[in-house]
């Protein structure tokens, strides 16, 4: 009949592939990247982004599927990078070379500099605070010769593999990162804070910038780096050294209700005309000011610094909770240690043994301190009757029995400590209100959601498919983009939707009439699945037909300021040749 006719499923391509040249993070890679001057076909920037889209669509980082994948989608990519597109372009050789490329640090920290700063202009972000922290990726690779695959403390709770690790700065409210650190699996946290604030400086500049971690970012000499450089720093303090008796010290004015307490609410209903009573109270807080010291290059600094005593009631009602758990079960635990003489039932006649099996109990059940242990000592002659030559004789038994009581004091006083934390700043008050940090820090969740799509959908970076380090450091940069991509364009549309007052509908499966002002990037690409380019070729002449979008997905592209024409320009022209 010599009609042909050929579809393509384009789904969220599109958007996906305009919106990083929005971003340029194409342009910003090949800029950077000098690659071999016989290096023929796609640009490293433009076959990047083509893969980062595929990684998004399909939720596959294999470099072996790309090809046959792209070999499907040849129209439709011919279209989108306006000119000749092969398959061979996207082989797993290319993208390993890919991989490699970006593997070197001084052209990655090059292309974060560029690409951050260009982003942080164009979203208006110049204020935001910086978020830092770490996760480890587990590998099943050999360790032997490897300085990157290493074991150490797994976040993964899976000690038995070696790993990697891997250090955000991320900036708020996008969770979009800034500097993206990728670490031997037996590093420790501590130290990698202040090169991950020397990477991200040139992005977000120096100065008066907010820094936020978790108590590992809380070492001294990491506050000393941040306030040498006249920036901020935001985490709480670990209950270790001399912070419990620092935190006792705080607490005492407030036991003895000498310190006012200022009320944090949540931010869900701050500002509504709501009465006192309603309101949700997010926490109670004071501060206070202490003078720090520390050397840095040399130099003794000093620095005034708050301390702020905050106390959640959600976190003291989950603790005390978990307390009176761990307290019944490390009670039964301990009991069941000596039961009643009986067959199969263990009786123990070395006390050292017997305390030491409770004290494991104890360590375990976290309820040291809290219990109180009696050792009972029970003595039972047993009359062993003649048998053979032998003759009959009385053998005595030793048998230790625990009791078990809890301590009242103890207990009052530990449940008393839940909920307080310390929290330090060197931000000034006006700067830096108590209401306002508390907020701050609780924002962690930015941050944690990145970890999340790094480990699942949509970027999946376990299980790794690669075994070479510097592919495994590369290929955690191309995820690093498409991370990027995945906080912009959600940044982007809810921004959107704030100023607009407006709610989106129609991304709920079974329920499309439930409204959103905060849609996730997963829901929204989601949106845009079943689009498909037709091409059907005649004798003489060549038809395009893109499927007509929905007004949820035209409202999509409205929002993200991404017109129309990146799906009608599927169909550039009418073939008559």
């Amino acid at each position: 009949t010599g009609i042909e006719i050929h579809t393509e499923r384009i789904d969220d391509i599109p958007l996906l592939y305009h919106q990083q040249q929005r971003m340029g993070i194409a342009e910003t890679i090949d800029e950077v990247i000098a690659v071999h001057g016989n290096r023929q076909g796609l640009s490293l920037g433009r076959m990047l982004s083509v893969w980062v889209s595929y990684i998004l669509s399909e939720g596959d980082h294999r470099m072996s599927e790309v090809e046959t994948w792209a070999a499907e989608q040849m129209e439709s990519l011919s279209a989108l990078l306006s000119g000749t597109v092969c398959e061979k372009d996207f082989t797993d050789d290319r993208l390993a070379d890919g991989l490699r490329l970006l593997s070197n640090d001084e052209n990655w920290t090059e292309i974060e500099h560029q690409l951050g700063s260009r982003l942080i202009g164009v979203y208006d972000l110049k204020r935001s605070p910086v978020r830092l922290d770490s996760t480890t990726v587990a590998v099943y690779h050999d360790t032997e010769g490897n300085t990157l695959f290493r074991y150490g403390h797994s976040k993964d709770h899976r000690p038995d593999l070696a790993q990697f690790k891997m250090m955000l700065a991320t900036l708020d409210p996008l969770g979009m990162p800034v500097a993206t650190l990728v670490v031997p699996g037996n590093e420790s946290d501590d130290s990698l804070y202040i090169p991950a604030i020397r990477q991200a400086r040139p992005v977000v500049g120096q100065g008066g910038r907010l820094y936020v971690g978790d108590a590992k970012m809380g070492a001294l000499g990491t506050r000393a780096f941040v306030q040498a450089s006249e920036d901020y720093y935001l985490m709480p303090l670990a209950r270790t050294g001399k912070v419990p008796e620092l935190l006792q010290e705080l607490l005492q004015p407030v036991w003895e209700k000498e310190k006012p307490l200022e009320r944090v609410y949540a931010p869900d209903v701050e500002g509504l005309d709501r009465t006192e009573k309603k309101r949700k109270i997010l926490a109670l807080a004071y501060e206070s000011t202490r003078l720090q010291e520390a050397e840095v290059e040399g130099q003794t600094l000093s620095w005034q610094e708050r301390v702020l005593v905050v106390y959640s009631p959600l976190r003291a009602r989950q603790a005390r909770r978990g307390l009176a758990k761990r307290l019944e079960r490390a009670e039964k635990a301990l009991l069941a240690l000596t039961p009643p003489p009986g067959r199969g039932k263990r009786q123990w006649d070395d006390l050292d043994a017997l305390q030491r099996a409770a004290q494991a109990i104890l360590k375990k059940r976290r309820v040291q301190g809290l219990l109180q242990i009696g050792y009972h000592k029970e003595v039972k002659q047993r009359t062993i009757r003649k048998y053979g030559d032998r003759p009959a004789r009385t053998e005595e038994q030793v048998r230790y029995v625990i009791q078990v009581d809890r301590d009242p004091a103890a207990i009052h006083a530990a449940r008393r400590l839940m909920g307080w934390r310390l929290y330090v700043t060197n931000a000034p008050c006006e700067v830096l209100p108590l209401t306002e940090a508390i907020s701050t820090y609780r924002g962690a969740p930015y941050i944690e959601r990145d970890f999340g799509r790094f480990k699942g959908h949509p970027l999946g970076i376990r299980p790794l498919y690669v075994r070479r380090e510097d592919h495994a450091k590369g290929l955690v940069r191309v995820l690093s983009l498409a991370l990027r991509v995945l906080t912009v364009v959600e940044h982007v549309v809810r921004q959107h939707l704030l100023n607009a007052g407006e709610t989106l509908s129609g991304l709920y499966a079974g329920n499309p009439k439930r409204q959103t002002a905060r849609p996730t990037t997963e829901r929204l690409l989601k949106a845009f699945r079943y689009v498909d380019l037709s091409v059907v070729r005649l004798p003489d002449q060549t038809i395009y037909h893109v499927t007509p979008l929905s007004e949820l997905q035209k409202r999509i592209l409205a929002l993200l300021g991404i017109d129309l024409a990146i799906y009608e320009g599927m169909m550039p022209f009418l073939d008559t040749g």
